[in-house]
């Protein structure tokens, strides 16, 4: 008997930045039919945050060095205004969203990330997800909507990577559902040069990457993005695929399609 789908779509970028193409998204996104959750970022407004307040904002590979200070801005943003944001949009459009943190029903938990070899300071790497606490959300007629952030059972709220999070909760309902894990954001998928649009890369798999990361070609803000598809692929995610928020109702829109 085939297992019940679902869609896990994370938009992050400068979607996030721009109301009109985020209200469309969302709308294509209420549009989705069947069992759905959305992940979403929220890094740029944060930096804006940061940078406001003066607080460094400080990158390495990517990713997020979160201070305590840092901690504060980013819980304030992603889990409050950018999460209650996309909720209340998402009722507008007739989905019953569920704006939910790692913390909230102790569905997604992480530990502290040690200090060697770099001091991310408070993010957190999962390693657990409560499925189970998932479905039962979903079968309780809501609709996910996911923050960056987590815990770590011990009281401690950690910044976490949200493209990780779509990837870890794509691999968790791995064995309930058949899963396709959509990635948005503001390019057409990956691209050979990001100023040439016309370099998309339709289909992307492991040794390809690798052999273009050693050549510095991927962006280094793809870099966590990608790493995370291919271990969700391994987990046994059935569909994976980058672009932009016009794919999810245009299946002749170009995108990546990330393969073993």
């Amino acid at each position: 008997m085939p297992k019940p789908k679902v869609h896990i779509v994370k938009i992050g970028g400068g979607i996030l930045e721009d109301t009109v193409r985020l209200e469309a998204l969302l709308q294509d996104f209420a549009s989705l039919k069947g069992l759905k959750i959305l992940v979403h970022g929220g890094g740029r407004d944060a930096s804006l945050l940061e940078a406001q307040l003066g607080i460094p904002t400080t990158m390495i590979d990517g990713r997020r060095v979160t201070s305590s200070e840092s901690l504060r801005v980013v819980t304030m943003m992603y889990a409050g205004w950018t999460n209650k944001s996309i909720v209340s949009l998402l009722q507008s459009f007739g989905v019953n969203a569920l704006g939910l943190s790692g913390a909230d029903g102790n569905v997604i938990a992480a530990r502290k990330r040690t200090p060697s070899p770099v001091d991310y300071g408070y993010v957190g790497d999962i390693h657990q997800v409560d499925a189970s606490g998932i479905t039962g959300i979903m079968e309780a007629g809501f609709t996910p909507v996911f923050c960056a952030i987590t815990h770590d059972k011990k009281g401690q709220l950690l910044n976490t990577n949200a493209d990780t999070i779509a990837a870890a909760i794509a691999a968790a309902l791995t064995e309930q559902y058949d899963v396709r894990l959509t990635y948005c954001f503001e390019k057409q998928g990956v691209l050979l040069d990001l100023n040439d649009p016309h370099s998309l890369l339709t289909e992307l798999n492991r040794q390809k990457f690798e052999e273009l990361v050693d050549q510095g070609v991927i962006h280094q803000g793809m870099l966590p993005k990608l790493n995370n598809c291919f271990t969700a692929l391994k987990l046994g995610v059935g569909h994976i695929e980058i672009g932009s928020e016009s794919m999810l109702q245009k299946p002749e829109q170009p995108r990546t399609t990330i393969i073993h």
